[in-house]
C-alpha cells in the first residue's frame, strides 16, 4: 500500500489520526523511519490551515511500529511568525516516536548564505546505475535508487544515492521529502559486516528550502559518517534537487549492534 493509499484509509480523530502501517513499508520489525516521520508530519500539518512552511524538525525513533499505529499532537506554541508542534506516534507497543515541527514564515534579513553544494564527482541521474530493487528491507520497493558515485574498491563511510518515491499523488511536498530523506542505509554501511544489525535512534532535519521541488521527482541523498565507537554512529545528511540546489541538511545517530 503506498502512502498516499494509507493517509487516504487514515481516520482522522480530534488530535491526530490513526493509520495502519502495512508490510511493504516495514524493515524488520518497524516501520521504516522515514514512513512513521511522514505521517507524523502529515498529522502535524492538520492542526491549522495556515501553518508557514516547515523549516526543522526533531525526531525520535523510541521503539517498534506495525499495523495500526494512532499520531497525536498538540501546539506547543503558536507566536506570530513561528509555530512547534509535537507529534507522537503509538501502537500496541507503546511509543515508538516523537517528533517536534518548527514551522516559520520568511523575516526580512541581511544575511545570505548558500554555502551547501553538492558533493564533487557526481554521476548525473539520467547516467546512474540502478540498485536491484530486490536489494534491502521491504520498504525499499515503494523507491527507484541508483547510484550517484562511481563505484570504486575503496571503502569510506560514505553513501550517494539518487531517490525517487513511485506513488506521490497527492502528497504535500514536504511529507514526500521527509519520507524519501530517511532512506539511506547508514553512512558507516560501507565499512560494516554484512550481518550487523542498524537503528536509527535521532534524527534532525533543517529545511534549506520553504517549497521542495525536484525535476522528475528525483532526490540526491548522501549520509557520510564522521564518528562510530561503543555501538554509536554519528553521521551528516544532505538532500539537493536533480539541479544541484540544497533542500535540507541534517544529523542522524544511530545504534550498531555488532
Amino acid at each position: 500500500m503506498s502512502l498516499p493509499a494509507i493517509l487516504a484509509a487514515a481516520r482522522p480523530t480530534a488530535t491526530g489520526l490513526v493509520a495502519t502501517i502495512t508490510e511493504e513499508w516495514m524493515q524488520g520489525r518497524t516501520s521504516y523511519g522515514g514512513l512513521s516521520s511522514a505521517l507524523a508530519l502529515e498529522a502535524a500539518r492538520q492542526v491549522a490551515d495556515d501553518l508557514p512552511p516547515l523549516r526543522s524538525a526533531t525526531i525520535n525513533f523510541v521503539g517498534p511500529l506495525a499495523d495500526e499505529v494512532e499520531v497525536s499532537t498538540r501546539v506547543l506554541r503558536r507566536g506570530r511568525n513561528a509555530t512547534w508542534i509535537q507529534a507522537e506516534v503509538t501502537s500496541e507497543a507503546g511509543v515508538g516516536l516523537t517528533a517536534t515541527f518548527v514551522f516559520m514564515g520568511p523575516v526580512e534579513s541581511s544575511l545570505h548564505l548558500h554555502d551547501a553544494p553538492p558533493p564533487a564527482g557526481l554521476i548525473p541521474v539520467d547516467e546512474a546505475a540502478v540498485l536491484p530493487e530486490h536489494l534491502g528491507p521491504l520498504f525499499t520497493r515503494n523507491f527507484e535508487r541508483r547510484f550517484a558515485l562511481p563505484r570504486t574498491e575503496d571503502k569510506h563511510p560514505e553513501l550517494l544515492w539518487w531517490v525517487r518515491l513511485k506513488d506521490k499523488v497527492g502528497i504535500d511536498p514536504m511529507v514526500e521529502l521527509l519520507l524519501c530523506a530517511d532512506a539511506l542505509p547508514p553512512g558507516v554501511m560501507p565499512l560494516m559486516s554484512k550481518t550487523t544489525a542498524v537503528s536509527s535512534m535521532t534524527w534532525i532535519v533543517n529545511l534549506l528550502t520553504p517549497a521542495p521541488v525536484s525535476r522528475d521527482g528525483w532526490w540526491l541523498l548522501r549520509a557520510a559518517g564522521n564518528y562510530a565507537e561503543h555501538g554509536c554512529s554519528s553521521q551528516d545528511m544532505g538532500i539537493w534537487n536533480a539541479d544541484g540546489e540544497a533542500i535540507a541538511a541534517g544529523m542522524q545517530s544511530i545504534a550498531l549492534f555488532g
